[in-house]
C-alpha cells in the first residue's frame, strides 16, 4: 500500500512540474534554441551558450539532456536571477521518441542538427530511425522558426522542408551557406579553419585538438550569426571557450605526458576521427588507450577492427577493460610490448606512470562506463576510486568523488549532506 500510495505521489508531483515547465515556456520571451546529433551536439550547445554569453544573457543547459532536465530547466532553473535572452538546450535520444516530447515542451524558435550516424544501435537499428528522431526537434520549430543544418550529411539536410520556417546550412559543401575551408589541426597546434559567409570570411582559431571539432564549431558560429552576434565577438568568443571534459579535452602534466580525454562515449563511427587526431599530431611519442566500445562491446570484429588502425598509428595500443581480449592482436606485438592488455582502469594508470615519457601524447578513449579519465586525473590528484565499472553516467570530475574510496562514497556524501545541513541552521540562528 505504501509503495502504491509512493507510487501515487511522485506520479503526481511530476505532473505538477510538467505543468509549471509549461507554463513557464509559454510565459518567456526568451529565443530558445535546441541542439540535437548524433555527435558534436554537446560541444555545439555549449559553445554556442558561451559565444551568445557575449552580449546578451544566456541559460544553456547541456550533457543533462533528457525530459526531466528539461522539465526542471523550464520550472525552476531558467527563471533564477530574472529573464534570459536565450535558452540553450541539447536535446540526446536513447530511444525511439525521446525527442519529440522534449521538443513538444521546448517549441524551439531555432533547431540545430550536427549528424546523423548509428549511435544506440540497440534501441534504434537503422540509420533511418535514427534520422526520424532527430527530425523531431525541426518538426516542432515555432512557426517561422529556424533550422541550422548541416550540409554534408543527406540525413540531416532532407529535414529543410516546407515553407514556414528558413534553413540554413553548414558545412564543406560548396552549397553551404556558412562554408568551411582550410581546415588545418595538428597537435599539439590546436584547430583553425575559414568559415565563409554571405557576410564575409571569419579565421576561426580554436581551443580543439583535432580536426573533426570545425563541425560543432561551426554549427555554434552559424547559429550565433544567424541570431545576430557580431562576427568580431564570434571570432574572439571561440577562442576563449574551454572545451567540455572529456570530450577530447586536453591535460598536460607539467614534465609528464599529454592527455586527449575523450572518455564521455565511444561510437564506432568517432573512432576514425580521434585516430586521425593522433596521427596528426606533432607529439614525438604516441599512445592509444582504448576501453568500451559504445554499442559494440561484445563485436570481436570491431575491437580487432579498431586495433589494426590503432596500430599503424601508434607506439603503443594499451586495450583495457572485460573486452580487452578481443584486440586479436598478434602474438609478435604482445611479446614486444606493441601491443598491452589490461583488465581494470587501475592497471592500466600503474602502467602509464611506470612508462610514461614527457611530451608523449596519449589518447584516452572509451564509452563513459569505465570512467579512463582517471588515468590523466591521478597525475594530478590523489585517486582513490578504482572500481572498474560505478554504474555512474556523469564524468569523475561532475561526480567529485574520484578522491574518495568508492566503498566510502556513501557515508561520505552523507556526512557531507549532514555538514551542509548543519552550516545553514547555523547560519539560520547567526551561529
Amino acid at each position: 500500500m505504501n509503495a502504491g500510495l509512493r507510487k501515487i505521489r511522485e506520479d503526481l508531483g511530476q505532473r505538477l512540474k510538467i505543468y509549471r515547465a509549461k507554463r513557464a515556456r509559454a510565459r518567456s520571451k526568451a529565443t530558445f534554441i535546441g541542439v540535437t546529433g548524433s555527435s558534436g551536439k554537446s560541444t555545439a550547445a555549449s559553445l554556442l551558450g558561451h559565444i551568445l554569453g557575449g552580449h546578451r544573457r544566456v541559460y544553456t543547459r547541456v550533457l543533462a539532456n533528457t525530459i526531466k532536465s528539461l522539465v526542471s530547466t523550464l520550472y525552476k532553473r531558467m527563471n533564477k536571477g530574472g529573464e534570459v535572452d536565450y535558452v540553450v538546450f541539447e536535446a540526446g535520444a536513447f530511444g525511439v521518441d525521446t525527442i519529440r516530447p522534449m521538443a513538444q515542451m521546448l517549441k524551439p524558435h531555432v533547431a540545430v542538427v550536427t549528424m546523423v550516424r548509428l549511435e544506440h544501435f540497440s534501441s534504434f537499428k537503422t540509420l533511418e530511425n535514427v534520422a526520424r528522431e532527430k527530425r523531431a526537434l525541426v518538426e516542432e520549430l515555432e512557426l517561422g522558426g529556424l533550422g541550422v543544418l548541416n550540409a554534408d550529411d543527406p540525413n540531416v539536410l532532407a529535414m529543410a522542408s516546407g515553407d514556414t520556417h528558413r534553413f540554413v546550412t553548414f558545412g564543406e559543401s560548396e552549397t553551404a551557406d556558412y562554408r568551411v575551408a582550410d581546415i588545418n589541426a595538428a597537435y599539439p597546434r590546436t584547430l583553425g579553419f575559414t568559415l565563409h559567409w554571405r557576410g564575409g570570411t571569419l579565421k576561426l582559431e580554436t581551443p580543439f585538438p583535432g580536426e573533426h571539432f570545425w563541425l560543432p564549431t561551426a554549427a555554434a558560429a552559424a547559429t550565433a550569426l544567424e541570431l545576430g552576434a557580431p562576427a568580431r565577438m564570434v571570432e574572439e568568443r571561440i577562442a576563449t571557450f574551454v572545451p567540455l571534459a572529456n570530450r577530447c579535452h586536453v591535460v598536460v602534466v607539467d614534465g609528464g605526458p599529454h592527455f586527449v580525454v575523450d572518455t564521455a562515449k565511444a561510437p564506432w563511427h568517432s573512432l576514425p576521427l580521434a585516430f586521425d587526431m593522433v596521427a596528426k599530431s606533432g607529439a614525438g611519442g604516441k599512445r592509444i588507450v582504448l576501453g568500451q566500445l559504445s554499442d559494440f562491446a561484445g563485436s570481436n570484429a570491431k575491437y580487432a577492427r579498431a586495433y589494426e588502425s590503432a596500430r599503424e598509428i601508434a607506439d603503443q595500443v594499451i586495450y583495457v577493460g572485460e573486452h580487452a581480449h578481443r584486440s586479436k592482436a598478434s602474438k609478435a606485438d604482445r611479446d614486444s610490448g606493441r601491443f598491452v592488455e589490461l583488465r581494470t582502469p587501475k592497471e592500466a594508470s600503474d602502467h602509464l606512470r611506470r612508462t610514461a615519457a614527457p611530451g608523449e601524447l596519449i589518447l584516452l578513449k572509451s564509452s563513459s562506463s569505465l570512467h579512463l579519465e582517471r588515468l590523466a586525473l591521478a597525475w594530478t590528484h590523489d585517486v582513490k576510486c578504482w572500481i572498474p565499472a560505478c554504474g555512474k553516467k556523469e564524468g569523475c570530475q561532475d561526480c567529485g568523488l574520484f578522491e574518495v574510496p568508492f566503498e566510502e562514497h556513501r557515508d561520505f556524501v552523507k556526512k557531507r549532506r549532514n555538514d551542509r545541513r548543519r552550516q545553514r541552521l547555523r547560519r539560520l540562528f547567526g551561529g
